[in-house]
């Protein structure tokens, strides 16, 4: 019966063997020499690309995103007006791939910070914190083996007294291991042995054997101690540190590195918005521009038709050679052109300003940006405007701040001291290996496993014997390993040597890096704010020009030359002055990125998420054990401590600092005197009054001071007649439109022929103002109240006057659409005496004497 299941087994073995190697056997024989003999097969099934099988996950904004908006898109945009606040709101609250700018999420997908990653670190199960814990788990492992023995022996010894043993046996084993804190291992063990063989020497046919023990070993030098172990962990090779200290700091270097993307995308949405505003304002500007090119064109070609004075054909061409040039310029400024915008990184960390894109480019990055759906049918439209007053940051304090709040420093903080960490848990391994080991054994032997009925003999029950006591063990000892060259070990204290040098030389080229930037930032601040100056008089001075040269050539005194040259310096003006006012925004936005707290001057903070309630009752449990510490006088202080403390991320305004600073002295401005009715101004040098003898109304404004100037911005307001109604841009064909194409000449201007509009035409494109919403489009949400340093005005100084009713601190904003004209500008009796002009900051011109 034996020899018959044997050969049984070994057929059934054969066959598997036969199958595994062999399964092309099973393929028809045509298939198989097709593959073999035809190389075209082999070429078509081996060089396919196939598509992966995964879920399909459609969040709504890809495949139904609509049409975008292009510069040939008939209709009216439906604008939606958006604060900054809000921009930046909802690009932390959408956007799970943090600042996406050059599309880094198409070439280098592993290069992207996303909302997930600080996690990621966390739940690492090699490096992370959970990782790192799991060494100190509670292991369980069970065993079970069960055997039939039947073979002949050539001692009878051995086989306990016959040559042909045969056995039944069974071994169950199971054990707890428990790693402490300390390095100690913990065994807790249970081995039940059965036995049933044919020896003539056994007292019972069959026995049990039930044996528990209790293990230790513990570490003495190399290995032992807690500090040990909460850095290093349960490893044993030199080099391989990875405690739940280490893996705790893995996880703030993680924290730190999310917080920087966290910024740089605060950054980058910033920056778009205010290129977008640059955007429009650059739009409308061009659109001036175009238009005084248009109406000049009508004037020559009027003139060109009818065969008279000054409408020659070079004229002609002249004029409209213009109105085309700035036709494609508008164009362009509407639609924009692919290049990059500003973005962190490129010039300086917190964004160089770049004007070299239009609308639709730029408020599509700001989508991108924002986490929205590229185009929705809306277009954004920045609701804010640029401030002007002037900032001033203390060098000291700002300096302090920079080195201490940048997140890159924390950063290469945590990497030093977890390189110091290694270096101390390195020097460990440079001990010997010396073990103490201690065993304690229950044994119980017995012919069954459990003896049954009241009387019950000594070993008629293993587990009565086990728990009888009466077999006990014990066993104490010492192992000691040493590794005579230590070589490995010598290895792992140099490179935690060099690896600490490298990170403290690395820190250093940091701090000087941010040191350089600051400086930098600083005074980008100064230099953007006295172009913002400049600009702002140059800008004012190109509008004169233009309606002087205007009302020249009118008397044919000007060539047409000097009339077209005028126009363009005035549409260059125009666009210097808002591409100016924008580089101030963000120069000091990039002070707040220079300097740690663009996230604090936004109002947000960032917070971990909560530990484990377990976790929090074993803290406590532990604090409550640990009792008090008793001072001894004259003992040293522990300075073992990882962490300086919880470093304050918001400094809302009225906030008392920790430690108080001594304050800045500052010059105390004198009170005004009030101002009557009758107050007559002392004559101002550069500036040259009507003939009439009326204050109200400026001639012309000198660049050039007396010497006893004060150095004060002046306050210019433009106006602009109530009853002016918007201007509408419609494209123009090659002969210049007429009175029915929607532009009316209108003659109430002295000297000039103001535009003035009718209803758009189908297919015009509103131009975008700032003063009255579109009708039908949903207002911006009023921005929260919370005081934020963005809205703190701690040393700063309004230079610009805020107007009155509008909340908008540009000076020329009601009579941006008002074309070449230049009118007198009325300045009130109370504002006279701040008429001196920004040369004042900037000495370029010599000094004249006063009068």
């Amino acid at each position: 019966m034996n020899f018959f299941k044997a050969r049984i087994i070994l057929l059934f073995a054969a066959v598997v063997l036969l199958l595994g190697p062999g399964c092309s056997r099973f393929l028809s024989n045509s298939f198989q020499e097709e593959f073999v003999e035809s190389d075209e097969t082999y070429q078509r099934a081996l060089t396919q690309i196939e598509y992966p099988n995964v879920e399909d996950i459609d969040e709504g904004d890809t495949i139904g995103t609509q049409m975008p908006a292009t510069v040939s898109s008939p209709g009216t945009p439906e604008y939606w007006d958006l604060s900054l606040q809000e921009a930046v709101k909802m690009a932390l609250q959408s956007s799970k791939v943090l600042g996406d700018v050059g599309g880094v999420a198409l070439n280098t997908p592993a290069g992207v910070h996303t909302k997930y990653d600080a996690a990621i670190t966390e739940a690492d199960p090699r490096y992370g914190v959970p990782g790192a814990l799991s060494a100190y788990d509670t292991t369980l492992s069970a065993s079970t083996y069960f055997e039939k023995n039947d073979k002949a022996l050539n001692n009878v010894f051995f086989g306990g007294g016959t040559r042909l043993l045969r056995q039944d046996a069974m071994v169950v084993q199971a054990q707890l291991t428990k790693r402490a804190m300390t390095g100690t291992e913990f065994t807790l063990r249970d081995y039940i042995d059965y036995d049933a063989n044919n020896s003539p020497g056994n007292q019972f046919p069959h026995a049990y054997q039930n044996n528990i023990e209790m293990e230790f070993r513990h570490p003495l030098m190399q290995g032992g101690g807690i500090s040990f172990n909460q850095i290093a962990g349960p490893s044993g090779t030199p080099g391989v540190i990875n405690g739940v200290i280490i893996a705790r700091i893995n996880t703030d270097i993680s924290l730190g590195e999310f917080e920087i993307a966290v910024r740089d995308m605060v950054s980058d949405v910033e920056n778009a918005y205010w290129d977008l505003y640059f955007g429009y304002r650059d739009l409308d500007a061009k659109i001036m521009a175009r238009d005084s090119a248009l109406e000049t064109w009508r004037r020559i070609h009027a003139l060109y038709v009818n065969g008279r004075r000054g409408g020659e054909a070079e004229k002609e061409a002249q004029a409209r050679e213009q109105y085309f040039r700035y036709q494609a310029e508008v164009e362009n400024a509407l639609s924009g052109r692919l290049l990059n915008g500003t973005h962190t990184n490129n010039g300086s960390q917190g964004g160089t300003f770049q004007s070299n894109h239009g609308v639709y480019i730029a408020e599509r990055r700001l989508r991108m940006l924002m986490g929205l759906p590229i185009n929705d049918g809306r277009l954004i439209r920045p609701a804010d405007e640029p401030s002007l007053a002037k900032v001033e940051f203390n060098w000291e304090e700002t300096l302090v701040e920079s080195l201490e709040r940048r997140p890159e420093i924390r950063r290469q903080r945590w990497q030093i001291k977890k390189r110091e960490l290694e270096l101390e848990a390195n020097k460990n391994f440079l001990k010997p290996e010396l073990d103490l080991i201690g065993r304690y054994r229950w044994r119980g032997f017995g012919k069954n496993f459990l003896a049954e009925g009241s009387n019950v003999g000594e070993f008629d029950g293993a587990l009565n014997s086990l728990f009888d006591g009466n077999l006990q063990e014990w066993q104490m000892g010492i192992e000691l390993s040493v590794p005579l060259g230590k070589r490995q070990a010598h290895a792992a204290m140099r490179q935690a040597e060099l690896m600490l040098a490298r990170d403290r030389a690395i820190l250093h080229e940091q701090e000087r890096a941010i040191v350089q930037s600051l400086s930098n930032a600083i005074s980008d601040v100064d230099r953007a704010y006295a172009v913002l100056q400049t600009t702002f008089n140059r800008r004012h001075a190109a509008r004169q020009e233009v309606a002087a040269v205007e009302a020249a050539y009118e008397s044919d005194n000007a060539t047409l030359d000097l009339l077209l040259e005028a126009q363009r310096r005035q549409a260059e003006a125009d666009g210097s002055y808002y591409r100016s006012l924008v580089e101030y925004s963000l120069a000091i936005k990039n002070v707040q990125f220079e300097k740690g707290s663009l996230l604090a001057y936004n109002n947000i903070y960032l917070a971990e998420g909560g530990w484990p309630e377990k976790a929090y009752m074993d803290a406590a449990e532990r604090e409550r054990l640990r009792g008090h510490v008793r001072k001894i006088a004259d003992a040293p202080e522990y300075t073992g401590a990882l962490s300086q403390g919880v470093y304050p991320q918001l400094l809302t305004p009225g906030e008392v600092p920790t430690e108080p600073m001594q304050p800045t002295p500052q010059t105390v401005e004198p009170t005004p005197e009030p101002v009557t009715d009758n107050f007559t101004p002392p004559p101002v040098p550069g500036v040259t009054q009507g003939t009439s003898g009326n204050p109200e109304f400026i001639q012309a404004i000198d660049f050039d001071e007396g010497p006893g100037a004060e150095k004060s911005i002046q306050n210019l307001e433009g106006t602009v007649r109530e009853n002016e109604s918007e201007v509408y841009f419609t494209p123009q064909s090659m002969v210049p439109p007429g009175p029915e194409s929607g532009l009316q000449p209108n003659a109430s201007a002295a000297g000039s022929s103001a535009l003035t509009a009718t209803e758009p035409q189908e297919g015009a494109v509103r131009l975008p103002t700032q003063n009255q919403p579109e009708a039908g489009v949903p207002l911006s949400v009023v921005p929260d109240t919370t005081p934020t340093l963005r809205s703190a005005r701690q040393n700063q100084t309004l230079k610009f006057p805020l107007k009155e009713h509008s909340g908008s601190q540009d000076p020329f904003k009601n009579y941006r659409n008002a074309g070449p004209r230049w009118e007198p500008v009325p300045i009130p009796e109370a504002k006279q005496r701040n008429l001196n002009d920004f040369s004042g900051e900037v000495k370029r011109f010599p000094l004249k004497e006063s009068n």
